[in-house]
């Protein structure tokens, strides 16, 4: 599959299959996501990869939707806010440091024929504390790994014309 059609076949995947993930794919995974650029190259991101059953109950206090369990696996994205580049005027880019991360992460899953979907309404607190995260990393986003059940229909896209504003 080339990088376009990994991009239209992305989908945020909402029912998943108990088949467990091989360790190759989950390593191309996090090896794509750690590639991913970031500001003055900091690379202020850290990945919790959670298979324990017993854990990911413990993790509904966080986020309780019952389709988020389902699959084998759930990742947590997190971000190290003291590593992170930081601009002149104080801003740092650490949400956008591991978005990026993210995406790499979401499209080489995508690539390997596994579904995921991007979770930020979530409890920190309780991630912070289920998942043993020290106060120095902020639990950004989760996101379930697995082998779809169900592939959802693409989603309507504004057009390219409506996203555009070009200067010449």
């Amino acid at each position: 599959m080339d990088f376009y059609e990994v991009i239209q076949r992305r989908r945020s995947v909402r029912k998943y299959k108990t088949d467990p993930v091989g360790d190759d794919k989950l390593h191309r995974i996090l090896n794509a996501a750690r590639l991913a650029p970031s500001a003055a190259n900091r690379q202020p991101i850290f990945f919790i990869v959670v298979r324990d059953d017993k854990i990911k109950q413990r993790l509904k206090d966080a986020y309780s939707q019952e389709w988020f369990f389902t699959a084998p696996m759930i990742i947590c994205a997190c971000a190290l806010p003291d590593k992170a580049w930081k601009r002149n005027d104080g801003r740092t880019y650490i949400d956008v440091d591991v978005a990026i991360a993210m995406d790499h992460l979401i499209l080489a899953a995508t690539a390997e024929g596994l579904g995921t979907c991007w979770i930020a309404a979530f409890k920190p607190s309780v991630v912070k504390e289920v998942l043993n995260i020290s106060d120095n990393v902020e639990p950004l986003i989760l996101t379930p790994l697995g082998y779809p059940e169900v592939i959802p229909a693409s989603t309507y896209r504004k057009p390219l014309n409506e996203i555009i504003r070009e200067i010449k």
